[in-house]
């Protein structure tokens, strides 16, 4: 055959089930054994695509979700079910939205409990440089939790809306550490390492921390809180010194709680945020877009956001995972 088709064919796992799985091996063992067609079982992530939740007008608001952990996907996240990377998905949205010039205004629907200090930094990031090109105007939303590293993503919108259910605050940072000496002396098993310097191997599991470490690290969380500080304070410039000492110790708080230390704006529902939106834009009306994989069903401004929710993800939450397998991981994450 001199010139070959290759086709690409993909199946969903309830497709394979409904014809049987006794034709579907043969199937798929004759069109391999041809050496023209290859399959793939499982669909591959695909671009993503603008899809209308709400109403009908040309003008647009672009919801983007904040779900789950936030944090850069490791390890051999690719596997099958594995979520998406947060990070990278919403600079996939940003780098969308920033070439639409019928997007008005972003809304973010927030419901996180945080993730680390550097991810929650560079989506904080992604979103000021996206603001300050498009210069259109940014609401967040938190729904269930906006806490920590959740919040400190907030900031970066020009309004705040909180439901009157909704958990926020959380303003601090965490180290997680683990500790497994004891463990290891059960066991029978020594660790040693042989280093260049004193405290070359810091934080390290296989050992107890002394205070001059611990003061190391401390120092190093301070700087990270002093950082979240200046982005709270530089987003909402009429909190003052006390109420801003008072959220310091990491408390978290109710919507309505917020609202009146001056963390949000306002108390309300989502529907209330894209309200704001549209009135900060300058619209009479806007038809609110999301950006989603082929095959997502997404009906309205409710429908589930695209990674898992934030009871999925703290109570799925791997602790190991986070801390690397045992190195020091700081956190802006609220994890009671």
């Amino acid at each position: 055959m001199k010139n070959r088709v290759r086709l690409h064919f993909q199946a969903k796992p309830q497709t394979v089930r409904s014809i049987g799985w006794k034709w579907s091996l043969t199937l798929i063992f004759t069109l391999a054994t041809a050496g023209c067609i290859s399959i793939s079982l499982f669909p591959v992530p695909q671009p993503l695509q603008e899809k209308t939740v709400q109403g009908t007008a040309a003008e647009k608001i672009l919801m983007i979700d904040v779900s789950g952990i936030i944090a850069e996907k490791t390890g051999n996240g690719g596997g099958l079910g594995s979520p998406e990377d947060i990070v990278a998905r919403v600079k996939e949205e940003l780098t969308m939205a920033a070439e639409d010039g019928q997007i008005k205004a972003l809304l973010l629907r927030i419901n996180s409990p945080g993730g680390t200090v550097t991810a929650s930094d560079v989506m904080y990031h992604e979103l000021m440089a996206f603001k300050a090109r498009r210069k259109i105007p940014i609401v967040a939303v938190i729904m269930d939790v906006g806490a920590s590293g959740g919040y400190y993503v907030a900031t970066a919108a020009d309004r705040i809306v909180v439901h009157p259910t909704s958990v926020t605050g959380s303003v601090g940072v965490i180290m997680l550490r683990v500790n497994a000496e004891g463990l290891l002396q059960k066991i029978g098993v020594e660790a040693s390492a042989i280093k260049s310097g004193a405290k070359k191997d810091i934080g390290s599991p296989f050992r107890p921390m002394n205070e001059e470490e611990r003061e190391i690290f401390q120092t190093m969380i301070n700087g990270f809180q002093a950082r979240f500080l200046e982005v709270v304070t530089k987003s909402r410039s009429g909190l003052t010194p006390e109420r801003l000492k008072l959220i310091a110790d990491g408390r978290v708080l109710t919507g309505p709680q917020a609202e009146q230390l001056g963390l949000a704006d306002q108390t309300g529902y989502l529907e209330d945020g894209i309200t704001a939106a549209k009135k900060m834009a300058g619209v009479a009306d806007a038809r609110v877009i999301i950006y989603a994989r082929p095959g997502a069903y997404k009906h309205n401004i409710y429908s589930s956001a695209s990674g898992p929710s934030t009871l999925e993800s703290l109570a799925n939450l791997d602790v190991m995972g986070l801390v690397r397998g045992g190195t020091p991981q700081f956190l802006y994450l609220w994890m009671p």
